[in-house]
Protein backbone atom coordinates (compact mmCIF):
# COMPACT_ATOMS: atom_id res chain seq x y z
CA UNK A 1 0.00 0.00 0.00
CA UNK A 2 2.76 2.42 0.53
CA UNK A 3 4.64 2.10 -2.52
CA UNK A 4 1.52 2.09 -4.24
CA UNK A 5 0.98 5.68 -2.69
CA UNK A 6 4.12 6.60 -3.83
CA UNK A 7 3.62 5.80 -7.47
CA UNK A 8 0.44 7.53 -7.43
CA UNK A 9 1.97 10.51 -5.80
CA UNK A 10 4.79 10.43 -8.41
CA UNK A 11 1.89 9.99 -11.08
CA UNK A 12 0.14 13.11 -10.08
CA UNK A 13 3.42 15.49 -10.36
CA UNK A 14 4.53 14.37 -13.73
CA UNK A 15 2.60 17.30 -15.58
CA UNK A 16 4.85 19.82 -12.74
CA UNK A 17 7.49 17.18 -13.44
CA UNK A 18 7.40 17.86 -17.27
CA UNK A 19 7.06 21.70 -16.84
CA UNK A 20 10.25 21.85 -14.86
CA UNK A 21 12.13 20.19 -17.67
CA UNK A 22 11.02 22.16 -20.32
CA UNK A 23 12.17 25.15 -18.29
CA UNK A 24 15.16 23.58 -17.66
CA UNK A 25 15.97 22.65 -21.07
CA UNK A 26 16.89 26.50 -21.97
CA UNK A 27 20.26 26.45 -20.30
CA UNK A 28 20.99 22.80 -20.45
CA UNK A 29 23.45 22.96 -23.44
CA UNK A 30 25.55 25.96 -21.53
CA UNK A 31 26.60 23.99 -18.58
CA UNK A 32 23.54 24.13 -16.16
CA UNK A 33 22.23 20.56 -16.77
CA UNK A 34 25.19 18.78 -18.70
CA UNK A 35 24.71 14.79 -18.72
CA UNK A 36 28.17 13.80 -16.98
CA UNK A 37 30.03 11.08 -19.12
CA UNK A 38 32.03 8.53 -16.72
CA UNK A 39 33.46 6.47 -19.50
CA UNK A 40 37.19 6.70 -20.20
CA UNK A 41 38.16 10.27 -22.15
CA UNK A 42 38.79 9.70 -25.61
CA UNK A 43 42.72 9.60 -26.80
CA UNK A 44 44.28 12.33 -28.84
CA UNK A 45 43.85 11.30 -32.33
CA UNK A 46 45.77 13.86 -33.83
CA UNK A 47 49.00 15.59 -34.07
CA UNK A 48 48.99 19.00 -35.41
CA UNK A 49 46.14 21.94 -35.30
CA UNK A 50 45.46 24.84 -37.90
CA UNK A 51 43.17 26.99 -39.09
CA UNK A 52 41.31 27.39 -42.42
CA UNK A 53 39.57 30.05 -44.19
CA UNK A 54 36.87 29.23 -46.37
CA UNK A 55 34.79 32.69 -47.67
CA UNK A 56 34.51 34.98 -44.83
CA UNK A 57 34.61 32.10 -42.09
CA UNK A 58 37.29 30.04 -40.32
CA UNK A 59 37.29 26.62 -39.43
CA UNK A 60 39.88 24.55 -37.45
CA UNK A 61 41.36 21.65 -38.46
CA UNK A 62 42.95 18.50 -36.56
CA UNK A 63 45.65 17.44 -39.20
CA UNK A 64 43.71 16.61 -42.35
CA UNK A 65 40.20 16.87 -40.50
CA UNK A 66 37.90 19.40 -40.39
CA UNK A 67 36.64 20.08 -37.05
CA UNK A 68 32.79 18.92 -36.23
CA UNK A 69 30.23 20.04 -33.44
CA UNK A 70 28.85 17.35 -31.71
CA UNK A 71 25.76 17.70 -33.95
CA UNK A 72 27.91 16.92 -36.95
CA UNK A 73 28.27 20.39 -38.40
CA UNK A 74 31.50 21.87 -40.05
CA UNK A 75 32.95 23.94 -36.89
CA UNK A 76 33.32 27.34 -38.55
CA UNK A 77 33.26 30.87 -36.73
CA UNK A 78 33.61 34.42 -38.34
CA UNK A 79 36.66 35.57 -36.02
CA UNK A 80 39.99 34.81 -36.65
CA UNK A 81 40.96 34.92 -33.32
CA UNK A 82 38.42 32.58 -31.89
CA UNK A 83 39.39 30.00 -34.36
CA UNK A 84 42.83 30.53 -33.06
CA UNK A 85 41.69 30.46 -29.50
CA UNK A 86 40.11 27.06 -30.35
CA UNK A 87 42.14 25.38 -31.99
CA UNK A 88 44.87 26.08 -29.30
CA UNK A 89 42.58 24.84 -26.81
CA UNK A 90 42.83 21.21 -28.87
CA UNK A 91 46.12 21.30 -29.81
CA UNK A 92 46.94 21.89 -25.64
CA UNK A 93 45.20 18.22 -24.98
CA UNK A 94 47.50 16.15 -23.95
CA UNK A 95 47.57 11.98 -24.07
CA UNK A 96 43.43 12.76 -23.81
CA UNK A 97 41.09 14.63 -24.79
CA UNK A 98 39.64 16.79 -21.85
CA UNK A 99 36.51 17.97 -23.38
CA UNK A 100 35.63 19.63 -20.03
CA UNK A 101 38.43 22.02 -20.38
CA UNK A 102 37.87 23.19 -23.36
CA UNK A 103 34.69 26.06 -22.48
CA UNK A 104 35.28 28.00 -25.65
CA UNK A 105 35.41 24.86 -28.00
CA UNK A 106 31.83 24.12 -26.06
CA UNK A 107 30.59 27.73 -26.60
CA UNK A 108 31.45 27.52 -30.03
CA UNK A 109 29.33 24.41 -30.52
CA UNK A 110 26.31 25.39 -28.17
CA UNK A 111 25.91 28.27 -30.35
CA UNK A 112 26.29 26.87 -33.81
CA UNK A 113 24.36 23.45 -33.13
CA UNK A 114 21.79 25.19 -30.60
CA UNK A 115 19.50 22.33 -30.15
CA UNK A 116 17.10 24.31 -28.45
CA UNK A 117 16.37 26.21 -31.58
CA UNK A 118 16.79 29.70 -29.11
CA UNK A 119 16.08 33.22 -30.92
CA UNK A 120 17.80 36.03 -29.90
CA UNK A 121 14.74 37.28 -28.35
CA UNK A 122 14.51 34.25 -26.20
CA UNK A 123 18.42 34.50 -24.75
CA UNK A 124 17.42 37.89 -24.36
CA UNK A 125 14.20 37.17 -22.26
CA UNK A 126 16.25 34.83 -20.19
CA UNK A 127 19.09 36.91 -19.47
CA UNK A 128 16.28 39.90 -18.47
CA UNK A 129 14.29 37.68 -16.38
CA UNK A 130 17.04 36.67 -14.21
CA UNK A 131 17.71 39.91 -12.49
CA UNK A 132 14.89 38.44 -10.53
CA UNK A 133 17.19 36.36 -8.63
CA UNK A 134 20.54 37.95 -9.09
CA UNK A 135 22.87 37.21 -6.59
CA UNK A 136 24.20 40.65 -5.43
CA UNK A 137 20.86 41.84 -5.18
CA UNK A 138 19.90 39.59 -2.45
CA UNK A 139 21.34 40.90 0.69
CA UNK A 140 20.98 39.60 4.31
CA UNK A 141 21.67 41.44 7.41
CA UNK A 142 21.31 38.60 9.99
CA UNK A 143 24.48 38.55 10.24
CA UNK A 144 26.16 42.19 10.70
CA UNK A 145 29.49 41.18 9.66
CA UNK A 146 28.18 39.53 6.36
CA UNK A 147 26.20 42.36 5.46
CA UNK A 148 28.48 44.86 5.64
CA UNK A 149 30.92 42.90 3.59
CA UNK A 150 28.06 42.89 0.82
CA UNK A 151 27.45 46.32 0.85
CA UNK A 152 30.67 47.31 0.88
CA UNK A 153 31.63 45.32 -2.28
CA UNK A 154 28.23 44.58 -3.67
CA UNK A 155 26.69 48.33 -3.61
CA UNK A 156 29.26 50.10 -5.64
CA UNK A 157 28.72 47.37 -8.36
CA UNK A 158 24.46 48.41 -8.30
CA UNK A 159 25.49 52.02 -8.47
CA UNK A 160 27.61 51.64 -11.21
CA UNK A 161 25.13 49.39 -13.51
CA UNK A 162 22.53 51.58 -12.81
CA UNK A 163 24.09 54.66 -13.99
CA UNK A 164 25.48 53.26 -16.95
CA UNK A 165 22.51 51.73 -18.10
CA UNK A 166 19.95 54.55 -16.73
CA UNK A 167 18.38 51.75 -14.29
CA UNK A 168 17.06 52.10 -10.84
CA UNK A 169 17.53 48.23 -9.59
CA UNK A 170 17.12 48.20 -5.47
CA UNK A 171 18.82 45.68 -3.60
CA UNK A 172 16.33 43.85 -1.04
CA UNK A 173 16.94 42.23 2.00
CA UNK A 174 15.58 39.38 4.43
CA UNK A 175 15.01 37.83 0.81
CA UNK A 176 12.39 39.78 -0.14
CA UNK A 177 11.73 39.62 -4.00
CA UNK A 178 13.87 42.83 -5.63
CA UNK A 179 10.89 45.14 -7.40
CA UNK A 180 12.40 44.53 -11.28
CA UNK A 181 10.45 47.37 -12.91
CA UNK A 182 9.36 46.73 -16.59
CA UNK A 183 10.92 50.14 -17.44
CA UNK A 184 14.05 48.59 -15.79
CA UNK A 185 13.95 45.12 -17.90
CA UNK A 186 12.49 46.99 -21.10
CA UNK A 187 16.10 49.58 -20.94
CA UNK A 188 17.91 46.56 -20.30
CA UNK A 189 16.46 44.56 -23.09
CA UNK A 190 17.53 47.60 -25.70
CA UNK A 191 21.07 47.36 -24.94
CA UNK A 192 21.25 43.56 -24.93
CA UNK A 193 19.35 44.12 -28.27
CA UNK A 194 22.62 45.85 -29.25
CA UNK A 195 24.91 41.79 -29.21
CA UNK A 196 24.31 39.72 -31.70
CA UNK A 197 23.62 36.01 -31.03
CA UNK A 198 26.87 34.58 -30.46
CA UNK A 199 27.24 37.69 -28.19
CA UNK A 200 23.96 36.91 -26.23
CA UNK A 201 24.81 33.04 -25.86
CA UNK A 202 28.00 33.95 -24.15
CA UNK A 203 26.77 36.18 -21.84
CA UNK A 204 23.59 33.51 -21.05
CA UNK A 205 26.40 30.93 -20.12
CA UNK A 206 28.45 33.75 -17.97
CA UNK A 207 25.03 34.90 -16.18
CA UNK A 208 24.49 30.80 -15.29
CA UNK A 209 28.19 30.76 -13.94
CA UNK A 210 27.57 33.58 -11.85
CA UNK A 211 24.13 33.45 -11.05
CA UNK A 212 24.36 37.33 -11.74
CA UNK A 213 23.55 39.53 -14.75
CA UNK A 214 24.75 42.03 -13.39
CA UNK A 215 28.39 40.76 -12.57
CA UNK A 216 28.85 39.09 -15.67
CA UNK A 217 28.14 42.40 -17.60
CA UNK A 218 30.80 44.32 -15.34
CA UNK A 219 33.16 41.84 -16.58
CA UNK A 220 32.11 42.51 -20.51
CA UNK A 221 32.43 46.29 -19.76
CA UNK A 222 36.08 45.71 -18.10
CA UNK A 223 34.74 47.49 -14.78
CA UNK A 224 36.29 44.44 -13.01
CA UNK A 225 37.75 41.39 -13.67
CA UNK A 226 36.96 37.70 -14.11
CA UNK A 227 38.84 36.92 -11.03
CA UNK A 228 37.00 39.30 -9.16
CA UNK A 229 33.59 38.95 -10.34
CA UNK A 230 33.64 35.24 -9.53
CA UNK A 231 35.02 35.64 -5.58
CA UNK A 232 31.83 38.38 -5.40
CA UNK A 233 29.62 35.76 -6.91
CA UNK A 234 30.91 33.31 -4.15
CA UNK A 235 30.82 36.59 -1.50
CA UNK A 236 28.64 34.31 1.68
CA UNK A 237 30.54 31.56 1.00
CA UNK A 238 34.49 33.11 1.19
CA UNK A 239 32.76 34.75 3.96
CA UNK A 240 31.93 31.16 5.36
CA UNK A 241 35.22 29.41 4.91
CA UNK A 242 36.65 32.42 6.65
CA UNK A 243 35.10 31.66 10.23
CA UNK A 244 35.07 27.84 9.53
CA UNK A 245 37.80 27.19 7.25
CA UNK A 246 38.54 26.76 4.01
CA UNK A 247 39.36 22.67 2.39
CA UNK A 248 41.61 24.02 -0.21
CA UNK A 249 41.20 21.68 -3.10
CA UNK A 250 37.57 21.78 -2.61
CA UNK A 251 37.45 25.80 -2.54
CA UNK A 252 40.06 26.42 -4.69
CA UNK A 253 39.55 23.44 -7.69
CA UNK A 254 35.66 25.47 -7.78
CA UNK A 255 37.14 28.38 -7.58
CA UNK A 256 40.02 27.88 -10.45
CA UNK A 257 36.83 26.36 -13.03
CA UNK A 258 34.39 29.50 -12.28
CA UNK A 259 37.26 31.89 -13.56
CA UNK A 260 37.81 29.49 -16.19
CA UNK A 261 34.52 29.49 -17.59
CA UNK A 262 34.04 32.96 -17.25
CA UNK A 263 37.29 34.06 -18.43
CA UNK A 264 35.75 31.79 -21.83
CA UNK A 265 32.82 33.95 -21.57
CA UNK A 266 34.52 37.58 -21.79
CA UNK A 267 36.90 36.35 -24.71
CA UNK A 268 33.99 34.52 -26.80
CA UNK A 269 31.83 37.64 -26.30
CA UNK A 270 35.07 39.89 -27.34
CA UNK A 271 35.73 37.80 -30.14
CA UNK A 272 32.27 37.68 -31.54
CA UNK A 273 31.89 41.58 -31.31
CA UNK A 274 34.82 42.24 -33.49
CA UNK A 275 35.14 42.70 -37.21
CA UNK A 276 37.38 40.36 -38.88
CA UNK A 277 37.16 40.98 -42.14
CA UNK A 278 40.23 41.03 -44.54
CA UNK A 279 39.87 43.45 -48.05
CA UNK A 280 42.91 42.16 -50.45
CA UNK A 281 44.40 44.94 -52.21
CA UNK A 282 43.71 45.12 -55.89
CA UNK A 283 46.65 44.74 -58.02
CA UNK A 284 46.56 48.22 -60.10
CA UNK A 285 46.95 49.85 -55.97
Amino acid sequence: MFTFKIAETIYKELPKLKSFISISQLTSNVGKLQIRNYASPPKRFYKNTGILRTENKFEVCLDERRLKTPNGNIFTVESEPLALAVAAEWNAQKDKIIQSSMHLTMLCNSALDNPNNLTKYDVISYIVNYLDTDTILYQSDNEEELFKLQTQEWDPIIDWFNKLHGLNLKKCIHMDVPAISDQDKNLLTKHLLSYNFECLFGLMYGVDTLKSVILTLACVEKYIIPQKAVLLSRLEEEYQTGLWGRVEWAHDLNQQDLQARLSAVILFVYFNSQSTNVQSKQKNQ
